[in-house]
């Protein structure tokens, strides 16, 4: 059940914990046996559409069947670059029918539970299928190693289980 993955590290802040969140899940589909692209959003022009958004649709978002969202909390919701990606893309040929995962991801408590509520409604608009288990990774510069990967046992524990519903749906 290898479909096409992308995984979106949803801000386009440099050394971003998102990004280093986003590759740990990259490594863990492929120790799964999913190939998995990774989208950043930094030095992405997202702010009309434009040659260089049309280039990503033909060669990512199209093919692309299941995104996991990786999306850090800004201001109680999720970052603008991200809600700008969905505005300058074709929607109906990137996201319609398409299926989703969420993680947030915050240095506080609630690991952008809200951001991901918000984007729930987003992509719902959007006609994707969103799947149940949104993960909210909390105080996220407590978890990770020097190295960016995740050290706390439970949220790997977590992180597998939902990538195995997920892959299932």
């Amino acid at each position: 059940m290898n479909s096409n993955y992308t995984i979106v590290s949803g801000t386009n802040r440099t050394g971003s914990n998102t990004l280093k969140i986003a590759w740990q899940y990259k490594d863990l589909l492929a120790q799964k046996g999913i190939e998995a692209k990774l989208l950043s959003l930094e030095n992405l022009d997202v702010s009309t559409r434009n040659e260089q958004i049309r280039e990503l649709e033909t060669s990512l978002l199209i093919p692309t069947a299941k995104f996991i969202f990786i999306s850090p909390e800004y201001n109680g919701s999720i970052p603008g670059v991200l809600k700008s990606l969905f505005d300058s893309s074709d929607i109906q040929s990137c996201w319609w029918g398409k299926k989703a995962l969420l993680v947030g991801v915050s240095t506080g408590r609630a690991g952008n539970l809200r951001g991901m509520e918000h984007l729930t409604g987003i992509l719902h608009y959007l006609k994707m299928m969103v799947h149940h288990n949104k993960l909210p990774i909390s105080v996220v510069n407590v978890l990770l190693n020097l190295d960016g990967s995740i050290k706390d046992e439970p949220t790997l524990k977590a992180i597998h289980q939902q990538l195995d519903e997920f892959i299932a749906f």
